[in-house]
């Protein structure tokens, strides 16, 4: 006859005072956060400017959409389509070879090539879009060619990181059953790995390219090309009409691009 130990007859005693702890420590958190942050009032013009904000919205300047320039809405949200795309796809490709330096094979808590890896992904990303596009800026010069670069760079960071996740999550059925038959590495990675990993690739690129989209918009505020500039510069002229036809070409762009991304990462994954 099976006998049950005392202490699993025992029920477990739970701490009440663990929950008042954190509850606690998150109010303290808020109170410092609340703290660090100045506020001297709203300004004096702040509810005419937010008027004005929204009638140009309400009545936007519709000749702006489409002009036959290359410097309308129509041709600059294209030019910013081009900097996101070309920016994706470039830091697709050379993110692969980053996310196998930082995908960790094993259970070894230790893994000096993982790691280092793994480092240099976190030092790419640590440098917002806006700061690589100022310093590209600085480097090749104002234009759309200083935005490319610096949505590339940066999406090389964060597209490692997930490209490496799912190396290190993937199935290792398939690789293993080429290696135990005598394939070599390159065969190996060729027919089971990047086959096994190559939707979720796709699927991390088209959410990519979605936020790559809405960085490529603001880009432009510095100099680095795209539907910014003339953003920045309707803001600074207060005309308002302008900012509300631009504003609605960002809202409908990044929208279709979200719904389109969306439907085909459903299909992939």
């Amino acid at each position: 006859m099976k006998t049950v130990s005392a202490t699993n007859q025992l029920p477990l005693k739970r701490n009440p005072f663990k929950w008042l702890f954190w509850v606690i420590i998150i109010v303290i958190m808020f109170i410092w956060a609340f703290a660090g942050i100045p506020f001297h009032g709203l300004q004096d013009s702040a509810a005419e400017v937010s008027k004005s904000i929204v009638s140009g919205i309400f009545h936007p300047d519709w000749a702006y959409v489409y002009d036959g320039s290359g410097e309308d809405l129509v041709g600059l949200t294209l030019q910013t389509l081009a900097m996101a795309f070309l920016g994706t796809f470039i830091s697709a490709i050379l993110s692969v070879p980053f996310a196998f330096w930082a995908a960790r094979k094993g259970h070894s808590k230790v893994h000096m090539r993982s790691t280092s890896g793994k480092l240099v992904l976190t030092l790419i990303r640590t440098f917002p879009e806006i700061v690589l596009a100022i310093m590209f800026i600085k480097a090749v010069g104002p234009g759309s060619f200083a935005g490319v670069l610096a949505v590339s760079i940066h999406s090389i960071g964060m597209l490692g990181k997930l490209f490496s996740e799912s190396i290190e999550n993937m199935d290792g059925g398939p690789a293993e059953a080429l290696t135990s038959s005598g394939s070599s590495h390159s065969q190996t990675l060729i027919f089971a790995t990047l086959p096994t990993v190559m939707p979720e690739f796709l699927s991390y690129t088209l959410y990519r390219f979605e936020i790559a989209v809405r960085s490529a918009s603001i880009l432009g505020m510095v100099g680095a090309g795209g539907i910014g500039t003339p953003l920045l510069f309707a803001i600074q002229t207060r005309s308002w009409s302008r900012v509300g036809i631009i504003l609605i070409g960002i809202i409908i762009t990044v929208t279709l691009i979200d719904f389109i991304s969306g439907s085909i990462r459903k299909r992939l994954v």
